[in-house]
């Protein structure tokens, strides 16, 4: 593992050929650097930054669009410097108008970032599980994506196109929205929020030939599909938002139990990391091999 990461091109054209293999591509969902590390640790051929889970980390709140382009950009730019493979990022609504899509656009591809979903719901959004979403005309988005498409500067660098209509409008009115989206250019299509397995199957049927986005949700309004009958229908890729956000909030408040409890974490030490073992992981050999090349 390199201190900086570098390659952002390279890391476009990989997530392209991993789209285009025919096969399902996971990508877990993170919120730091440490998180995406962690994911290419595990094997995993591509990482996830959630809006969900960035929103929790640094702002402690919920998902409602609260956090700035300024801010989801730079928490991007982190987590794609802190690894080799592609990251996809959340873009939410591309904060505004078509404009602000182009600005965002750009300072997603310039952080390194292999591809973004834009959603098609009214700013400020909220997380496509929850309730209450409102979603803007289809002509609106449209050239929303059209924007996103004239402003890569990289032909990799993938848009992905989301629809929040399932729960506004029907599913029936999403498939519309998100033939609309690719007609415009968008390269994956993302239809939030199905609420069964049917529909997903539905969703795959009627928009067979483009690529599309599974999101995998525990607890959401979509039910949990197998990796294999996600493979099956037809989906490119899919994404885990939450998993990594839910498990590690759950072991910090088992570790901060045992301190509150006992004192000390001392009976828990033992399953976790040593010391020795994080600072490797975490690129302290290369630092040191710098240092006695360049001083410091």
């Amino acid at each position: 593992m390199g201190v900086l990461r570098g390659g952002g091109n390279d890391r476009r054209r990989r997530l392209r050929e991993l789209l285009e293999s025919g096969g399902l591509v996971a990508a877990p969902g993170v919120y730091d650097a440490l998180g995406a590390r962690l994911v290419e640790e595990a094997g995993f051929p591509a990482v996830y930054m959630t809006g969900f889970g960035s929103a929790a980390a640094l702002g402690g709140m919920p998902d409602v669009g609260l956090l700035t382009m300024s801010e989801m950009v730079e928490n991007a730019r982190r987590i794609a410097q802190a690894v080799d493979i592609p990251l996809i990022a959340d873009a939410d609504t591309g904060y505004g108008n078509p404009l602000n899509v182009i600005r965002a656009v750009k300072s997603y591809e310039s952080s390194g970032v292999a591809a973004i979903h834009i959603e098609d719901q009214v700013f400020p959004k909220k997380c496509g599980h929850l309730s209450g979403k409102q979603v803007v005309p289809v002509e609106e988005m449209v050239q929303k994506v059209r924007a996103a498409i004239y402003a890569r500067e990289d032909q990799d660098f993938v848009i992905i196109a989301r629809t929040d209509a399932r729960a506004v409008e029907g599913l029936g009115r999403a498939i519309e929205r998100a033939r609309a989206y690719r007609e415009a250019g968008a390269d994956v299509l993302f239809v939030e929020a199905v609420e069964s397995e049917e529909e997903a199957e539905t969703v795959a049927r009627e928009l067979a030939g483009t690529p599309l986005l599974f999101n995998w949700v525990e607890g959401g309004k979509t039910p949990p599909v197998s990796a294999e009958c996600l493979e099956e229908m037809g989906y490119s890729l899919v994404i885990f938002p939450i998993s990594t956000l839910l498990g590690a909030t759950r072991e910090m408040r088992r570790v901060l139990r045992e301190i509150r409890e006992r004192g000390t974490p001392r009976a828990l030490s033992g399953e976790s990391p040593s010391f020795s073992g994080f600072v490797e992981f975490i690129g302290l050999p290369e630092v040191r091999e710098l240092e006695g090349r360049f001083g410091g």
